[in-house]
């Protein structure tokens, strides 16, 4: 018999969207982390509807500056091209800031990892995410290693859309620990 264990049954795990988001790696992380029990809070820079890259939508609850540290268990930050919108927002930066500080788990995929360079948390730290983003984290201080899905501290990396199931593996398993 399977077990039915909502291993994250009272946790909020705030999780960014903004245009253009990948549309899997905001979608999947969403569905597998309700499945655990989790309530995810949908946070957008402010709450206008999002399209996705392959044209899902995806409505913010609230706006990042709405929302504090204390409101979240935890964040998940999906790649597309969104994160060159939320790394511009300093709302977006402050709450990454915050929940990395008080070592929350903070979930990053493909080029999300730009959202974590701009909010100045990967200095020293071993990173993956899309090739394309390779450049950018490793001047900001960051190790390249290409390997689909790890943590590094409080942080879970993912590398790219097919590395999802071992992303979100990753991420649930680190939430349960509660970091």
């Amino acid at each position: 018999m399977p077990d039915t264990t909502m291993r994250l049954q009272g946790k909020t795990i705030g999780v960014f969207v903004a245009p253009g988001f990948e549309d899997l790696e905001f979608w999947v992380p969403v569905m597998r982390l309700r499945e655990e029990g989790a309530r995810t809070l949908i946070i957008g820079m402010n709450r206008d509807t999002c399209t996705g890259k392959h044209c899902l939508e995806a409505t913010p609850e609230t706006a990042a500056k709405e929302v504090r540290s204390a409101d979240v268990d935890g964040l998940v930050i999906p790649g597309g091209w969104a994160p060159d919108k939320l790394r511009r927002d300093a709302d977006v930066l402050r709450l990454v800031r915050e929940c990395h500080e008080q070592g929350k788990i903070i979930g990053i995929i493909c080029h999300a990892g730009w959202v974590a360079a701009s909010a100045k948390i990967v200095r020293g730290m071993r990173f993956t995410g899309s090739r394309g983003i390779k450049d950018d984290l490793e001047n900001a201080g960051a190790t390249w290693v290409d390997e689909p899905a790890f943590r590094e501290g409080n942080i879970v990396w993912g590398r790219v859309v097919e590395d999802i199931p071992a992303f979100c593996r990753e991420l649930v398993a680190a939430l349960v620990e509660g970091r």
